[in-house]
């Protein structure tokens, strides 16, 4: 139990035969949860992914940040990083949570969003896509990779947001790129944040992030 008003627990899901475990967060009355899909040798430690999580649970949205990889899996990927960049591996996991989600009890009722950063956001476009499910809500992503799901670009169809650091400049010719292959979301937006790189490391610029994740969820949870 993280307080009084946040209902938390560790989750353990059965991916074909393999573990993933994730922390689920669920506010008292939350009005939609937000799976969290890591990339790039992250996981549901990350802290910059913890703070987005944090602000998102303030405002009574649930949370799911969850390792797409298991323990092995990830040992592995930092010798080789042969998993990382396996988007239709990623986003077969991320099916798995969203199937959780869809069945648990203290879940199944609420809209689905997706919160995808540096590859996850590739993984979380497709997982959208191949699941199909009107409780599909949104996607957001962090210094994201979309363009590493270029074949699903055109077949998604709900509400996208793309935050970009404004220094982060090959990065963002990547997000434009795909955001121009987005021709079926009426609702679609790229922000820079000025003054962020990558990591979003730079004082005030991954709060940017959060407020702008919060409002998008909000309006579309």
């Amino acid at each position: 139990m993280k307080n009084k008003s946040h209902y938390s627990r560790e989750i353990h899901v059965n991916a074909q035969g393999v573990t993933i475990t994730g922390d689920l967060i669920i506010p008292e009355n939350a009005h939609g949860v937000v799976i969290f899909a890591h990339g790039s040798g992250s996981s549901r430690f990350s802290p910059r992914n913890k703070y987005v999580a944090e602000v998102l649970n303030k405002d009574n949205i649930a949370t799911l940040l969850i390792d797409l990889l298991s323990p092995q899996e990830e040992e592995q990927d930092i010798l080789t990083r042969e998993y990382r960049f396996d988007i239709e591996l990623l986003a077969g996991r991320l099916v798995y949570a969203t199937r959780f989600v869809q069945n648990d009890a203290s879940t199944k009722d609420l809209a689905i969003g997706y919160f995808g950063s540096s590859t996850g956001a590739a993984a979380a476009i497709v997982a959208a896509v191949k699941i199909q499910d009107s409780k599909i809500k949104a996607v957001v992503s962090r210094g994201g990779r979309p363009d590493l799901a270029e074949k699903f670009l055109e077949k998604l169809t709900i509400p996208t947001l793309l935050l970009v650091g404004g220094k982060d400049y090959q990065v963002i010719d990547l997000n434009k790129m795909a955001m121009n292959q987005l021709t079926d979301v009426d609702d679609k937006e790229l922000v820079l944040v000025s003054g962020a790189t990558h990591l979003f490391e730079e004082p005030g610029t991954l709060e940017t992030v959060a407020i702008y994740a919060k409002d998008w969820f909000k309006r579309h949870l």
